[in-house]
């Protein structure tokens, strides 16, 4: 480490004389193993000393740059891939005032009532009795999805599809038997077997 120190001083005093690169070595003096070989070797074909510093700065920072845009094509990459969830979001039903919630990529959701029971994928809840939670889901693009909710009893669970209809509404459908129910007076009644969901603000 104290050659390396010793040899970046010496080139940095070496480029006092106009040759403003010194910059680049204090930013990139992490390892200079690979400019200080080609200086080298060039250094056999009997080049000037300043033309082999120039050129060790130069192969240096082409090195140090190689790397840095690759760091980036790949935090970018990863980046983008977090942004395109679009099984995370809220959806109400301002109508029947129906809201579910969901994030199908991990359970990350408090269910209100069953926060005991840690995070979870989901829930629906508002009008209806009770609140039914994410027990299962199959995405199947981007745009249509199967989701399987189960009353906080855990005695019943029903299935639904969710498609996109545009960019802020989705049609759900309760499929098979519809068990979700709301209480109407002293009587329990179904709602609606299709709901049009729009994602909440």
């Amino acid at each position: 480490m104290l050659k390396k120190k010793r040899f970046v001083l010496f080139i940095y005093k070496c480029l006092g004389f106009g040759l403003q690169v010194n910059v680049f070595f204090t930013i990139f003096v992490g390892d200079f193993n690979v400019a200080r070989d080609d200086c080298h070797h060039r250094t056999r074909k009997h080049q000037s000393p300043h033309a082999m510093i120039a050129i060790a700065a130069r192969e240096d920072f082409r090195h140090r740059m190689k790397k840095t845009a690759m760091l980036s094509a790949v935090l970018c990459t990863f980046t983008a891939a977090l942004a395109q969830q679009p099984w995370k979001m809220r959806l109400t039903d301002p109508d029947e005032k129906i809201n579910l919630r969901l994030d199908l990529y991990e359970e990350s959701i408090e269910v209100p009532g069953l926060e005991a029971f840690g995070p979870m994928n989901g829930y629906m809840d508002g009008s209806i009795y009770g609140v039914w939670y994410v027990v299962g889901f199959d995405i199947k693009d981007d745009r249509n999805a199967t989701v399987t909710i189960a009353n906080d009893l855990g005695s019943e669970d029903q299935k639904l599809s969710l498609t996109q209809t545009s960019d802020s509404t989705y049609q759900l459908k309760f499929l098979g038997y519809n068990a979700v129910k709301r209480a109407q007076g002293k009587k329990l009644v179904k709602i609606p077997s299709e709901l049009k969901m729009v994602i909440k603000k």
